[in-house]
């Protein structure tokens, strides 16, 4: 009898035998986890992912939910109804000027949390029961509007003593408050309020360049660069609105999501508790494509958008999910829960650029993440295949060379692909492949049953075409409305949607 024993790190030694092989001939695999990966080629940081830990019943901590920089209510209250017309004008010139208005209030934390938990910095992407999906520079376009195109940033650095020399040139204030306000950040920092008392003060006095300068700094550090600080801005962005007529040459949209992506690596291990960058955004990527998942208002229908960011779609509404209770409805979500194309309503306003199909690395600043959209190709509408093992953006040399030049990545991303016949259609030995390499669900199954909260109804799939179409038009209504399955209206309708499930 062959007992193989778990490591130390929850690690199961995998042997295999080739056919025919004798024993001594015996090739020994990567070793591999529980729920996978058993192959670890490739999520080569698992043994410090949360997930790792999670599977064996170890929490972060007391609370099981991230601390999450959400600044939309202060945000939303400091911006006003209207901008004098000097800085409306170049806020508007700046590429910025949406984020004004696409913060939600408050953050579901427990919603957030649990799709961190999925996230692998190794692919830059969540790795579902079904596959990988991420968060892409055509889903920033379009959740906020922001500019995809445009250079990336390398910033000199800032000591504590050059942010006082910046406040000072830039942000108008005496040599002796800059000093007094650095020193009191500990660092090379400005605090949010600090910034938008000097708006209102420039505001009043008419001294436009700094009240704009002060204001962009304290939206973006607000929003796209929300740091772990949660009160706090890094004086070096400041540099980037010394020259307000030309701070829209910049790629924000690759800015947001190059942040977001490092804060979602960094939240993705076991010893972290708090997540930065613009968790606005991915709340916002969640309820675009998961209908079923988490609780939101909807401000208007897609069909009746005027031209806003699709983020403005959405607005906060308390879950009564936890983490933990999140996990196993996230775990038994299968293709036909995720809207795969949630933008082709959009496109009136923003029409896809073929530059979001870039495979490469994206920069902003010091911070350099893998973008591969090879990884994600059903939300562009590609059929998924294996997709090539990810870069190592450690030895990147020419990022802004490849940036420009994105044209031939791009035929190399759908090259090797076709267009999708049915929304989530994969090459044949991709699951095998996936389940090999990922950890695609977090719930040992011992472990999921009882649950004390249900998974809903529409979680499984119908096996039927007409009948999963039945079940997507009852859904979306209900989604529509906002119905609860209390609400005695709406019983036979749910009732429905049970029986079209079934199928």
């Amino acid at each position: 009898m062959l007992v193989r024993r778990r490591g130390a790190d929850g690690r199961i030694p995998v042997r295999t035998l080739d056919r025919g092989a004798s024993s001594s001939a015996a090739a020994v695999e990567p070793t591999g986890y529980p729920g996978g990966p058993y192959d670890t080629s490739l999520l080569v940081k698992y043994e410090h992912h949360v997930a790792r830990h999670i599977w064996f019943g170890e929490e972060r901590g007391p609370k099981k939910e991230l601390k999450v920089a959400g600044h939309g209510l202060k945000l939303n209250s400091r911006v006003p109804l209207a901008l004098p017309p000097q800085m409306e004008s170049w806020v508007s010139r700046s590429g910025l000027a949406s984020l004004q208005r696409t913060s939600l209030n408050k953050i579901d934390t427990n919603l957030v949390s649990a799709f961190v938990e999925r996230w692998h910095l190794e692919t830059s992407s969540f790795h579902m029961p079904f596959g990988e999906m991420s968060i892409t520079l055509d889903d920033v376009a379009c959740l906020l509007h922001l500019p995809i195109r445009g250079i990336f940033w390398s910033p000199q650095d800032v000591t504590e003593e050059l942010a006082v020399e910046l406040a000072v040139d830039y942000l108008g204030v005496s040599q002796s408050q800059a000093q007094s306000h650095v020193r009191s950040c500990r660092g090379s920092y400005y605090k949010l309020e600090w910034l938008y008392d000097i708006f209102v003060h420039h505001r009043a006095a008419s001294s436009w360049a700094y009240a704009t300068r002060a204001y962009l700094l304290m939206l973006v550090g607000s929003t796209i660069f929300a740091d772990k600080t949660f009160t706090l801005v890094e004086a070096r962005y400041l540099l980037l609105f010394r020259d307000l007529d030309g701070c829209s040459g910049y790629s924000w949209g690759a800015a947001a999501l190059v942040t977001l992506y490092r804060y979602l690596g960094d939240a993705s291990m076991y010893s972290c508790k708090q997540l930065g960058g613009y968790p606005t955004l991915l709340q916002c990527w969640i309820h675009e494509y998961f209908p079923t998942v988490g609780k939101r208002g909807e401000n208007w229908n897609p069909a009746g958008n005027c031209g806003l960011p699709r983020a403005m779609r959405w607005s906060y509404r308390q879950g009564v999910l936890k983490v933990d209770d999140l996990r196993p409805i996230l775990d038994e979500l299968t293709p036909t829960d995720v809207i795969w194309r949630p933008f082709e309503d959009h496109r009136a306003w923003r029409v896809f650029d073929e530059i979001c199909l870039y495979r490469g690395c994206l920069k902003w600043g010091e911070t350099v993440v893998p973008y591969l959209p090879d990884r994600c190709l059903r939300q562009f509408g590609y059929r998924q295949y294996v997709p090539s093992p990810p870069l190592d953006c450690m030895m990147a040399t020419d990022i802004d060379v490849d940036w420009i030049s994105y044209h031939q990545s791009v035929v190399d991303v759908i090259g090797s692909s076709s267009v999708a016949t049915t929304p989530s259609e994969v090459v044949d030995g991709y699951l095998e492949w996936y389940y090999r390499v990922s950890h695609p669900r977090l719930v040992p199954p011992h472990r999921d049953a009882p649950r004390e909260v249900p998974v809903p109804v529409y979680d499984a799939g119908p096996s039927d075409p007409d009948w999963a179409r039945v079940s997507t038009l009852i859904r979306r209504y209900l989604r529509q409305v906002n119905a609860e399955e209390e609400d005695p209206q709406f019983s036979d309708l749910f009732e429905a949607l049970h029986i079209s499930r079934s199928h």
